[in-house]
């Protein structure tokens, strides 16, 4: 339990639903779907979709997405995969013929056809009680008639305005400038596309006029992509995959998703008296950066579209781990893993909604970088995604660009399984962070004893880009040391990170928690 003298968050204790995401307005519309009848799943998506106005920079419907679900009355987790492919015709041989040495972050050539909306439809068809026109009644009453913009997202907006082009300026710019706290934002386009998917289903975004209007943006600006590309989305079930970690089993997305990543770095920290270890202290943070920097460079290795990813068994062995693990030197830092040729993953949204029946969802739901590729449509306003700035460029790569292809994606949910049961849906955000995140919060509850809450609110390292950022939670005395250690040492101008996530009690309560370096909350009744 927390100390009240000092600032900082309760847990949200209730028994009919919980949702903890990053904006209150999308926890409170997820808790009155509940109020009307609806199930986690149909929350879910309402709170999402929602997100994608209240924190566009974000997320949005030009994205994609990845969940975890476990239905009422079953212990079994299901994954989908709502993330989008190559447009058929992309060439990574045409790009790099043209120049390129990595994929144009902000050009038609980054952007991948969006999967979140297919996988909406889909998640509501196949566990949704109440259907898709409900969940998306709330996004369409704010996009008309707009949201105040939060503290957060303002800072975020204008750091990131600068790469919106074209129509999107004229959506996401008030007066050509980035709105401040306070403001109220609109996609009175985008009011119309739900509507239309609300009435019509997945084909009234994939086809006909809504699909033509992000066509046209694309090709305008040289891009390959065509209406087949679009009316071919898809997303795919599946099913998650897991390791052990002191009694519990920790859920995550399969490939192309970066959960693997996670599950190597838990196994390699396995290897180490953690819960010996001060948890604020050098020496924590010193043994997680060395694994952090072992995983990630087998996650660019070997992760990439399913169907090339062929060395998952071996990312998830526990002899992997081990022999990773006795090349880390416990008093010096080594070199990180080679430069990625690709871009790396900076923003998204995550949430998480667990009802009266206990159907637990967990959901991430991203546009890749700020404002994605920075390109919008013309007509309804869908900024679209630059996933495929996820691709390498290097020849013979599992992840190389190549039409009909998913880029490795860095966006991953989670679920904490205990006795066969799911006791803990989380996720944190941060991009590149994800997986070291995922294991720093199991790490902090089964290490150390933290609450959810608690577990969320410690400070944060992560060695990320040849530097070991280290929030300001942390205090000069462990900088220090951990320079002394070799370590490239700064204080990151952004938090690492956010985080959400609903413990499941025995006794029938359930617990939410929500991170702080956001503008969210967790909401209950």
């Amino acid at each position: 339990m927390r100390d009240f003298h000092f600032p900082g968050r309760s847990p949200v204790l209730a028994t009919n639903g919980v949702c903890a995401t990053s904006h209150p307005l999308a926890a409170g519309a997820a808790i009155d779907i509940l109020k009307q009848g609806g199930n986690a799943m149909d929350a879910a998506i309402a709170g999402a979709v929602l997100l994608g106005l209240c924190e566009p920079q974000m997320t949005g419907i030009g994205g994609d997405c990845f969940a975890l679900v476990s239905p009422a009355g079953s212990d079994q987790v299901l994954a989908m995969n709502g993330s989008g492919r190559a447009p058929a015709a992309a060439s990574a041989a045409a790009l790099r013929a043209a120049g390129h040495a990595t994929v144009p972050l902000n050009g038609p050539e980054a952007v991948t056809i969006p999967g979140a909306m297919d996988a909406f439809c889909r998640m509501s068809a196949e566990w949704g009680k109440l259907g898709l026109a409900d969940s998306l009644a709330p996004a369409i009453h704010y996009c008309d008639e707009g949201v105040p913009i939060a503290p957060r997202v303002a800072f975020d907006w204008a750091n990131d305005a600068p790469v919106l082009q074209g129509a999107a300026r004229k959506w996401f710019l008030l007066d050509g400038k980035a709105p401040k706290v306070g403001d109220m934002f609109r996609l009175t386009g985008q009011a119309e596309v739900l509507r239309r998917v609300a009435r019509d289903g997945r084909d009234a975004f994939y086809t006909g006029e809504v699909a033509e209007d992000m066509v046209a943006a694309l090709t305008a600006l040289g891009g390959v992509h065509t209406l087949e590309d679009f009316a071919a989305a898809e997303a795919t079930p599946g099913d998650p995959i897991a390791g052990f970690y002191k009694g519990r089993e920790l859920m995550e997305h399969p490939p192309n998703g970066q959960g693997a990543t996670a599950i190597l770095l838990m196994n390699i920290l396995a290897q180490f008296d953690i819960a010996a270890m001060d948890p604020f202290g050098a020496e924590r943070a010193h043994i997680e950066a060395e694994a952090a920097k072992l995983a990630y460079d087998a996650r660019n290795r070997f992760i990439a579209d399913a169907s090339v990813t062929d060395r998952l068994e071996h990312m998830l062995d526990m002899d992997t781990a081990r022999a990773l693990a006795a090349l880390i030197d416990p008093k010096r830092a080594m070199a990180g893993p080679a430069a990625l040729s690709e871009a790396v993953h900076k923003d998204t949204i995550y949430i998480t909604v667990v009802d009266r029946d206990r159907m637990a969802v967990s959901l991430i739901y991203s546009i890749f970088h700020g404002f994605g590729s920075g390109i919008a449509s013309e007509k309804f306003g869908i900024l679209l995604q630059n996933r495929g700035a996820g691709f390498t460029l290097q020849e013979g790569h599992r992840n190389e660009m190549a039409g009909g292809k998913r880029p490795m994606h860095t966006i991953i949910p989670a679920m904490l399984c205990e006795g066969g049961k799911v006791v803990m849906p989380y996720g944190v955000m941060g991009g590149q962070y994800q997986p070291n995140g995922h294991v720093r919060v199991l790490s902090n509850i089964a290490d150390f004893g933290m609450d959810p809450q608690d577990a969320l609110d410690a400070p944060r390292s992560f060695a990320d880009a040849g530097k070991l950022k280290v929030e300001r939670g942390y205090s000069e005395a462990v900088r220090a040391e951990l320079a002394e250690m070799g370590h490239d040492v700064v204080v990151p101008d952004t938090p690492i990170g956010g985080a959400q996530a609903i413990r499941i009690h025995d006794s029938g309560v359930l617990e939410g928690a929500s991170d702080p370096r956001k503008d969210g909350c967790a909401f209950g009744y």
